[in-house]
Formats: C-alpha cells, structure tokens, sequence
C-alpha cells in the first residue's frame, strides 16, 4: 500500500504522541474522525504501525547509566549465533541488542543503575552468555538524541 500525504501525517502525529485521539488527530491532519481511524487501522493492519508503547523515564527506576557493549563470539557459525541470541533476550538488564556487520558480531544497549551495578551486570549477565570471546563496554556521558523514528520519512509534512 503506497502511503499518500495524509497517512504520513496521522504517522507525524502518532510519533509524536500516540495517545492523541481521534478527534484531536482528525482536526490537525484535516480528516473526519470516522475517516482517521479507519487510515489508522489500515495502517496498523499494514504493519506500518507495530504498536504502541510508554516512553519511560529510567532514571525515576534508578537506572541512570546506559552502557554500550560490544560483544564478539568466538565463532560466527549459525549454531553460535542462534545460541547467544536464545540467551540474550533473557537478560533482564539488556534494552537492545544489534547483530553486526564489521568487528563486533554483537551491540547491546545495557541500563544500570551505576558502574557498581554494571560490574553485576557484566558478571551474573552478560559473561555468562554462550560463545563469548570478548566484551567491550563504553558508558554513555549524555543522551543527546532518542528518537523512536528518524524524522527524514515524514519529508515536509507540517505538524
């Protein structure tokens, strides 16, 4: 389904804030009610809306570190690879987790609640993963940006 100016813009807005209602929607992006939420549905039926979900603040969680580890296994066979991705998505601590092309196999965005914690962290979770050669950690000073979408698909639509 090609996307036309106005499922871009119910797009922009839900980005934006996901909780806005139909009415509200409707008035911004220049549709009926009736005919916005049936774009919306399309929409989420077309898999171009996976879902919905709360942004979190992690530091009212404690969790006021954010650590970058670079993992790389000792093979890259399908067997190793299935095997760490089996166990990674076990770890309570790991937000995110990237396959890699270049000298890391692995990228895992890491929340913790201090360098303390990311030492536990790094013991109890992430050295036990399978088939790990090397891990190479990098804390983050400052997030700078955090965007759900990359605001370049939205072109020139005005919001």
């Amino acid at each position: 389904m090609p996307l036309d100016r106005k499922d871009i813009a119910i797009l922009a807005e839900l980005t934006a804030n996901a909780r806005a209602s139909h009415t509200d929607l409707s008035n911004r992006i220049g549709l009926s009610s009736t005919a916005l939420a049936r774009r919306q549905k399309t929409l989420e039926d077309e898999g171009y809306i996976k879902g919905y979900q709360a942004a979190l603040d992690l530091s009212r969680f404690g969790l006021n570190t954010t650590v970058l580890v670079r993992i790389s296994l000792e093979s890259q066979s399908d067997e190793a690879l299935k095997a760490f991705e089996a166990e990674v998505v076990k770890s309570p601590s790991v937000v995110r987790c990237f396959l890699m092309s270049g000298t890391d196999d692995y990228i895992l965005i890491v929340a913790a609640r201090d360098i303390e914690d990311f030492e536990r962290i790094h013991r109890t979770e992430l050295s036990r993963l399978p088939r790990v050669a090397r891990v190479q950690s990098s804390f983050a000073l400052r997030e700078v940006v955090n965007r759900t979408v990359p605001t370049v698909i939205f072109g020139d639509v005005k919001r």
